[in-house]
């Protein structure tokens, strides 16, 4: 039920928020507002014909955040003061590359069956992967699921260096602002 209702209900959602986020650039935001559209078209005929147009919905998503992410890198990365804003804008970067790596790792899946190992019987093959990619880009890696394609193993490393680059450059760009912020208002 959660994964063929609600959750492309919650992806609308989250086009709605990230055309809001993109405010700022016309193009952005008619890029994203062409991506809503193509992806409520793509829900709407799931819905009445029950026919699955997964690859096209992953395809419209992963454009979606890889767009979205790019964004509010841009936004963190610009900001002059370092305020609650900034402080969610590198949050929601980060799970933003965490659903970029899920969507790399659903379309290798999806493409390659059996691309990985060790998933849980219970929880769908989303919930496994989400899991994965989160786990993978944070490099604690577990060692529950395993990639185990050529293939699923280089989006492994790849993932883990996003997810370090963004930890080590974008968070230490945001605290260097916020220690330059606080000196000069202490002098």
């Amino acid at each position: 039920m959660f994964d063929t209702t609600i959750a492309p209900i919650l992806f609308l959602v989250n086009l709605l928020a990230g055309i809001l986020i993109a405010s700022k650039s016309k193009f952005l935001k008619f890029t994203l507002f062409i991506l809503l559209l193509a992806s409520i078209a793509i829900v709407t005929v799931e819905f009445m014909n029950r026919n699955s147009y997964g690859i096209w919905r992953m395809i419209v998503y992963f454009l979606f955040y890889v767009l979205v992410t790019l964004e509010l890198i841009k936004q963190v990365w610009r900001a002059k003061v370092v305020d609650k804003k900034v402080i969610y804008g590198l949050v929601s970067g980060y799970i933003s590359l965490g659903l970029i790596a899920f969507f790399i790792c659903l379309s290798i899946e999806t493409l390659h069956p059996n691309s990985y190992s060790g998933f849980i019987e219970s929880s769908t093959i989303t919930e496994n992967l989400t899991y994965y990619s989160y786990i993978t880009l944070m490099t604690i890696g577990y060692g529950d699921i395993l990639p185990i394609t050529s293939l699923s193993q280089k989006a492994a490393i790849l993932i883990g260096l996003i997810g370090q680059v963004y930890l080590v450059v974008i968070t230490a760009i945001v605290v260097g602002k916020y220690i330059n912020q606080k000196n000069n208002q202490i002098l």
